[in-house]
């Protein structure tokens, strides 16, 4: 009885070693997929199947009731032969900044260039979203992602990165709203920042850079 009672001890110390293992081993594929929020990670390398345009796709089965409506679905309201056999074209239309109990910030995007001066002054302290008025036509892009660095004297201070989608074409922008988020606060938070935000897609074609400034002051700049 003794032998078995060192067996079966054994047994759970092994068992409880496997389960500790598979914890920790999870733990890192976590912590590693958490990861992706900054910049310089690398990217998977993910192997893509060939790219079919709208076309095609609204052609392939199209004697399949279910597949038909799915792909209306999808597709919204396209119309095939009006679709041209192109490159998907993304169009970042606005950037607007959404913060309790203040008016919306709006800031059009310059065409081809980047803002002068300071684009825009936050409180420090404060919740806010960003809000993202974007254009998609032509033909469907996958896995739209927004990145974003910011840099205080020269010193990278913040990175991130957001996935925002796969999007078929439509006359009407979409709207998408990032996570809220908290403005650094005290006397060394304060000042100017400068920052780079891009939007690529799952071929890694840049549809937007844009390099701009902004500032953390104690309070909002007063409402001309």
């Amino acid at each position: 009885m003794g032998s078995d009672d060192n067996s079966d001890s054994e047994s759970k110390r092994n068992s409880s070693a496997t389960v500790n293992d598979a914890s920790d081993s999870e733990g890192r594929i976590s912590r590693q997929a958490s990861s992706y929020a900054t910049e310089d990670d690398e990217e998977l390398n993910i192997q893509l199947g060939p790219k079919v345009s709208i076309r095609e796709h609204l052609e392939k089965d199209k004697d399949d009731e279910s597949l038909r409506r799915w792909k209306e679905q999808l597709l919204g309201s396209v119309d095939a032969i009006a679709v041209e056999d192109v490159e998907p074209d993304v169009k970042i239309m606005s950037l607007t900044i959404v913060s309790p109990g203040r008016p919306d910030i709006v800031l059009p995007i310059p065409e081809g260039e980047n803002p002068k001066g300071l684009w825009f002054t936050l409180k420090e302290g404060c919740k806010y979203r960003l809000r993202f008025s974007v254009k998609v036509s032509n033909d469907i892009v996958c896995g739209l992602k927004y990145t974003n660095t910011v840099w205080k004297t020269g010193i990278k201070v913040d990175s991130s990165k957001e996935m925002l989608g796969t999007f078929s074409p439509q006359a009407e922008p979409y709207l998408h709203e990032m996570p809220e988020e908290t403005t650094p606060s005290g006397i060394f938070a304060r000042g100017t920042y400068s920052a780079r935000s891009k939007f690529v897609d799952d071929d890694n074609k840049c549809y937007l850079e844009i390099n701009y400034s902004f500032d953390i002051q104690k309070d909002w700049p007063k409402q001309v």
